[in-house]
């Protein structure tokens, strides 16, 4: 395969791509994305409108197909003859029959769940360098054990070297939220692995006395004013009631207690503290969830106002830039937000595989020259 030193840009490809936030940091790295394929229409048109229109030596092609039905192996021929290598294949199939908020053994059977099968396919079709795939810490579970222990088997059948799957928070890299995800890595030659610092160490900490770390980053600034004509500075729309149950929350915190509203599912149980909390400025920001829009889903209202947190908010705490305009509704907009890899986590982790994939042994990339932006 090429070396990466002699070529200009390392070629990506994003399967699950949803929004796009895999992809922008791997644009941002300094990479072309190939193709990708995201089946969520709405997701699928906010790619298409903020990525597939970015300047770059290749343009991207979205594939809005299932991927259970496409065929690998004609999409692998189509963008990758002529001598053209995969460096890396992006992905995080949908991962709610792993989530940890699935009760009991509920998820081993969602179909869902092999949809990690289908990512795979990809990889023996398009035989990257390496491969990185995100998904939730629920895959770690017991009961999840049969999919990942297959994966890894399918890795390593196929010639892979893969790293044991690591837990990451993005607060300890800079994002400002408390976001556990986790990722694995499999790199084909074992030569590229030498070197590679996997998993890339914390920038961040929690330790005011570390001295080589900074420390966590307050989601204060997603909070900052926006443009008069964002087209994602909307929130939900509240009822006087609701809006009088924000008016008795304090600020920076409390929760579905301090509102003085009692709903029927809560009065039988005393979880869900959360719910119709707001946002603690000062902090990082909870994580971002598929609902992270609904003040009735946990801890999303703003931290002064009276609302729940806009489309805007959401996607900066997830560190999108301000020029990334999601497509669809308020709902349509939270799942996007919510499915997305945080763009300066995912900024991270690429260039330290491209850096291991690299014929130099120092960090200074051959590929590409944008550097990360302190986005914060």
């Amino acid at each position: 395969m090429g070396d990466l030193s002699v070529r200009t840009k390392a070629k990506i490809v994003d399967l699950f791509a949803g929004a796009g936030g895999f992809s922008l940091a791997a644009k941002n790295a300094g990479c072309d994305i190939i193709f990708a394929v995201e089946n969520d229409r709405h997701a699928a048109k906010t790619y298409r409108r903020n990525l597939c229109s970015l300047s770059c030596d290749l343009p991207t092609e979205i594939y809005t197909d299932d991927i259970r039905t496409m065929n690998p192996e004609a999409v692998a021929k189509k963008h990758f003859g002529d001598g053209l290598d995969c460096d890396l294949l992006l992905g995080g199939p949908p991962c709610q029959g792993f989530s940890t908020h699935r009760i009991n053994d509920s998820g081993v059977d969602d179909p869902r769940n092999a949809l990690i099968y289908s990512y795979f396919d990809f990889v023996k079709a398009l035989q990257p360098r390496a491969f990185l795939m995100e998904n939730v810490p629920g895959l770690l579970w017991p009961r999840h054990a049969e999919y990942l222990n297959k994966f890894y088997y399918l890795a390593k059948k196929a010639g892979y070297t893969t790293f044991d799957p690591c837990q990451l928070d993005a607060r300890d890299y800079g994002v400002p939220q408390r976001r556990k995800r986790v990722f694995v890595l499999g790199i084909k030659n074992t030569s590229d692995c030498d070197g590679i610092n996997w998993p890339p160490p914390p920038s961040h900490t929690s330790d005011e006395t570390d001295d080589c770390l900074k420390g966590w980053i307050a989601c204060e600034k997603a909070f900052a004013p926006m443009p008069a004509d964002d087209p994602n500075a909307s929130h939900m729309n509240h009822g006087p009631e609701l809006t009088t149950a924000f008016m008795n929350t304090p600020a920076n915190g409390g929760s579905r207690r301090d509102s003085g509203r009692v709903l029927p599912c809560h009065k039988t149980h005393d979880g869900h503290k959360d719910v119709y909390g707001r946002i603690d400025s000062r902090l990082p920001a909870p994580t971002m969830t598929t609902a992270c829009i609904n003040p009735s889903k946990g801890r999303f209202v703003h931290p002064v106002e009276n609302h729940g947190i806009t489309v805007r908010q959401a996607a900066r705490i997830q560190t999108f830039p301000d020029n990334f305009v999601f497509e669809g509704g308020l709902t349509a907009a939270g799942k996007q937000i919510g499915n997305a890899v945080p763009i300066k986590l995912g900024e991270v982790l690429i260039k330290e595989i491209l850096r291991s994939l690299s014929a130099k042994s120092d960090a200074n990339m051959p590929i590409g020259n944008r550097q990360l932006e302190e986005v914060y």
